[in-house]
């Protein structure tokens, strides 16, 4: 314990635009503490991934968001893409559904670097969760989704660009209300654990 509180605590920087904050996620690649944190929210993932609401064809409502973004605060753009990869496959291996398509991979891999982006080393608000998660659900849930899912099923690529985001446009709110209460509570903690910079003010900036 005495190993954990003797580390100083992260700072805030100003995003992927400066050398300092990728040097901070590089640095991560090195320590053995990042590295169980990234096995511990790795499994969790898994776990909380197995439970998820289907909508339709090939649209469901997950709950692993929840792990993923706090993934990207807590170990970095690099750790990200790691985690990404490895919980795609760990969790078709585990529960699969279906034969397995790579472009679920590379999915997996850019929704957790995008978060990473936005809240790795961040100050940390509503205005920031809401970009993020809008980034997530656009970019990577309905762009590459609907690439995926018309490249599997056949059917044109607007077709299923309409399905998804109407899903995803819908889901966003309440994803960015759900995220923002979820890292309000563990913010404190994780910084409390020299984890993650003190969030300047309050912990999040509510309505």
């Amino acid at each position: 314990m005495s190993k954990i509180t003797s580390k100083p605590s992260p700072v805030l920087l100003p995003g992927p635009w400066s050398p300092a904050w990728w040097r901070s996620a590089l640095a991560e690649m090195g320590s053995f503490r990042t590295m169980v944190l990234a096995a511990l929210l790795l499994a969790l993932r898994i776990v909380v991934s197995s439970f998820f609401i289907p909508l339709g064809d090939n649209l469901r409502v997950y709950f692993s968001f929840f792990v993923t973004g706090l993934t990207g605060v807590l170990l970095g753009p690099l750790w990200a893409l790691l985690y990404g990869m490895a919980s795609d496959l760990l969790g078709f291996v585990i529960h699969p559904t279906g034969g397995f398509f790579p472009g679920y991979v590379l999915t997996a891999m850019m929704g957790a670097f995008t978060y990473a982006l936005f809240l790795y080393r961040a100050r940390i608000t509503i205005l920031r969760i809401f970009l993020c998660k809008l980034a997530v659900n656009l970019l990577v849930n309905v762009g590459l989704g609907a690439l995926w899912s018309s490249m599997i099923y056949g059917k044109g690529y607007l077709y299923y660009l309409a399905k998804s985001i109407v899903k995803n446009l819908v889901m966003l709110p309440i994803e960015t209300a759900f995220l923002a209460l979820f890292l309000g509570l563990m913010l404190p903690v994780t910084a409390q654990l020299r984890l993650t910079p003190p969030q300047p003010g309050r912990r999040i900036p509510w309505f």
